[in-house]
């Protein structure tokens, strides 16, 4: 691998885009304890956003609306992990990976059940390569990501997807269209591992991707496995969800392990007046207006 050629007043841009369970399957459990799990999966134009700059020294700075959340965790950041990780690797190939700041602007609540930080570690792999100009085999890239979690090899591609074992296993869905939506929070967290624990079926049938007359329709007759579990343990889901409802959404559902909700909304300027009205009632809570992305396109184009 050639030494990368930088120059110092370069800043690479990535977005990490909310990943958003559309379904969550539970269809079995492995030996070690892993579930294994049938995801239909996508991504929204809302998220994160990274910046990378090259430095004299390592410096990871944070800002944005949930900045805070992370102060005290700074150290186990994944962004970090991501950015040693990808070090190593390079390095291993006799590559150069010099010092960077990273400016993390953290627009995504915490532990919220979009992929936040495997958002954020995916867009650090991308744009460390990119401000690095180094260039390793997909395989590579592929088992740094593993490492970092279950979900940053879907967040690494950012794109409509079916995602099955522990996450690993992807499949592109290129025929899905985009969807206005609305994301809820009651800013309130679940602990993922907790409903995991909680869930009393652990084999239920995987994804049936037979075609409906509507892509709302499908979805709907889909399920989240996980969100009755979460809806005891967080009454506010229940709560949440009866709000997007009465906003006129067309389907509603948890994201994930929880507790952000997604309302599917007709129109972008639906979701928009929705998200004025859920302001209002609960100026407390978080709600965003967003859409989809297509399949066939990619999340981090803007």
């Amino acid at each position: 691998m050639p030494a990368a050629i930088m120059r110092d007043d370069v800043t690479v841009i990535e977005e990490a885009p909310a990943k958003i369970n559309l379904a969550l399957h539970v269809t079995g459990q492995r030996s070690d304890g892993y579930r294994l799990l049938d995801m239909l999966v996508t991504f929204t134009r809302h998220g994160d956003r990274l910046e990378f700059t090259s430095a004299g020294s390592d410096e990871f700075v944070i800002s944005g609306r949930f900045a805070e959340a992370l102060v005290d965790d700074r150290g186990d950041n994944l962004v970090l992990k991501a950015r040693d990780f990808l070090r190593e690797a390079v390095a291993r190939e006799s590559g150069f990976a010099p010092a960077v700041r990273i400016h993390l602007q953290k627009n995504l609540p915490i532990a919220s059940g979009i992929g936040g930080g495997s958002a954020d570690a995916a867009a650090t792999l991308r744009g460390l390569m990119r401000l690095w100009n180094v260039s390793l085999s997909n395989a590579t890239i592929e088992a740094i990501a593993v490492r970092l979690g279950a979900d940053v090899p879907m967040c690494l591609a950012s794109r409509p997807l079916i995602a099955r074992g522990i996450g690993e296993e992807i499949t592109p869905v290129d025929d899905m269209p985009a969807f206005a939506m609305v994301l809820a929070n009651p800013l309130k967290g679940v602990s993922t591992p907790e409903v995991f624990r909680k869930l009393a079926i652990k084999t239920k049938p995987a994804l049936d991707m037979a075609p409906r007359s509507t892509w709302v329709e499908m979805i709907g007759s889909m399920r989240n496995d996980l969100e009755p579990v979460a809806r005891d343990l967080l009454p506010e889901i229940t709560e949440i969800s009866a709000m997007l409802k009465k906003q006129g959404a067309s389907l509603v559902r948890m994201s994930g392990s929880g507790a952000t909700c997604y309302g599917i909304f007709d129109t972008l300027a639906a979701a928009e007046d929705a998200v004025a009205a859920l302001h209002s009632e609960r100026p407390d809570w978080y709600f965003e207006t967003t859409e989809t992305i297509a399949g066939g396109h990619d999340a981090r184009a803007g």
